[in-house]
């Protein structure tokens, strides 16, 4: 019984969007060499950490894409993996570190095949 309230903690914790938690994601995912995804410029390598919101399998033109939300409380970045279906560690709620290029579509960030780290 006790797990079942702590992982409703920890969900309720994840889930909450206000602008205290959206803080503590931001100071938690800084590193010296990560920078915010509101303030990551296009066209240039960059390193970004964040905690993924979704993960899903999208195919893009024919080829299996994996397709991931990564948030560090100062924006959202859609994160596109080609040619995998999965990739073991990147699941919702885990932390990681991406680097690559980013760009646009449709408006919003992109970044297809990062490299990516696992963080704890």
């Amino acid at each position: 019984m006790a797990e079942k309230s702590r992982l409703r903690q920890a969900l309720s914790r994840w889930a909450d969007s206000s602008e205290a938690h959206q803080r503590d994601l931001r100071q938690s995912h800084a590193t010296n060499e990560a920078i915010a995804i509101a303030d990551a410029p296009e066209r240039e390598h960059v390193v970004v950490n964040g905690v993924l919101r979704t993960v899903t399998l999208r195919p893009r033109g024919g080829v299996p894409a994996l397709e991931a939300e990564l948030d560090d409380g100062s924006g959202v970045i859609t994160v596109v993996w080609l040619g995998r279906r999965r990739i073991t560690g990147v699941d919702p709620g885990r932390s990681v570190s991406v680097a690559g290029c980013i760009g646009r579509q449709g408006g919003v960030p992109i970044m297809f095949n990062p490299r990516y780290e696992l963080r704890p």
